[in-house]
């Protein structure tokens, strides 16, 4: 991972400004995982969520690009504890008569399993839990992951409420590093709770950022800054993102716009630029 193309986190961790999404590609998971890597890219999310990720699946890709010569040390990977509300009632991954705590330690081992590695680059909550001491219980087994060496950095996702997200950093020992949202109108493109995150340290990664934003790739704006450098809008957006501090994921299936993806490092938006860009966001 060059330079250019990769942040440090609070945690210290290196991850990469674009991440490869691994949910809904069913069996063709291996293959995807495989051609993402081969084509440029060094982070992948996935989840012990039977119900829409095959864990397994990146796992198995993990070992075939060893064959390749591409080492799981050189690889950012994350993935999540689903909570019972979010998984398949018939291929939960752990017990559900567990207590809370002992789900979150046994997904980790099914994580680590299926993954075939020691530890994880990032493990995240998939969903915030309630009343505040569940939450606290899940992210406090989520933390003696941590400081065993499981999980070199924490986050939390599905998390649009910044007092859920204050509380949890105020009470957590191991602060949060990431969280991972929706980025879409619905939510005020969580405004607020991003500004709060920028002030903290903690980095937010975008999910749906594509498929929810249609009104911004088409708008007359990008379009024109997209032509200016010679970028299409995809491009054109993703810089934007990171250039705001928002690391986006991507899951698409073509190696070409895969390609295209990771084409965004070699120009600047100037703040002109960016400006306009921010306006449509805010409509």
């Amino acid at each position: 991972m060059e330079n250019q193309d990769v942040l440090i986190t609070a945690a210290g961790v290196k991850m990469p400004w674009i991440i490869y999404g691994t949910a809904w590609k069913k069996e063709r998971t291996a293959d995807l995982v495989v051609k993402a890597v081969q084509t440029g890219f060094r982070g992948i999310d996935t989840a012990c969520q039977p119900k829409h990720y095959e864990e397994l699946l990146v796992g198995a890709a993990l070992q075939r690009l060893k064959t390749f010569g591409i080492e799981r040390e050189t690889l950012f990977v994350q993935t999540k504890f689903t909570p019972i509300d979010g998984q398949d009632p018939r291929k939960v991954p752990y017990d559900i008569n567990a207590p809370l705590a002992s789900q979150v330690m046994q997904s980790f081992e099914v994580s680590t399993k299926n993954l075939q590695t020691q530890y994880l680059d990032s493990l995240v909550l998939h969903s915030p839990l309630f009343p505040h001491t569940r939450l606290m219980k899940a992210w406090n087994a989520m933390e003696m992951i941590y400081k065993a060496g499981g999980a070199r950095q924490l986050g939390i996702s599905n998390c649009y409420h910044t007092e859920v997200l204050k509380q949890l950093y105020a009470d957590a020992d191991v602060k949060p590093a990431v969280v991972q949202n929706r980025f879409y109108q619905q939510t005020d493109y969580d405004r607020d709770l991003r500004s709060w995150c920028t002030k903290h340290d903690v980095i937010y990664q975008s999910f749906w950022t594509l498929t929810a934003n249609p009104q911004i790739l088409t708008s007359r704006t990008i379009t024109n800054i997209a032509q200016k450098h010679q970028k299409n809008e995809v491009q054109t957006f993703f810089r934007y993102l990171n250039q705001a501090g928002i690391v986006p994921l991507t899951g698409t299936s073509s190696q070409q716009h895969m390609q295209e993806d990771l084409n965004v490092f070699d120009f600047e938006l100037s703040a002109d630029e960016q400006k306009k860009i921010k306006q449509i966001i805010k409509r």
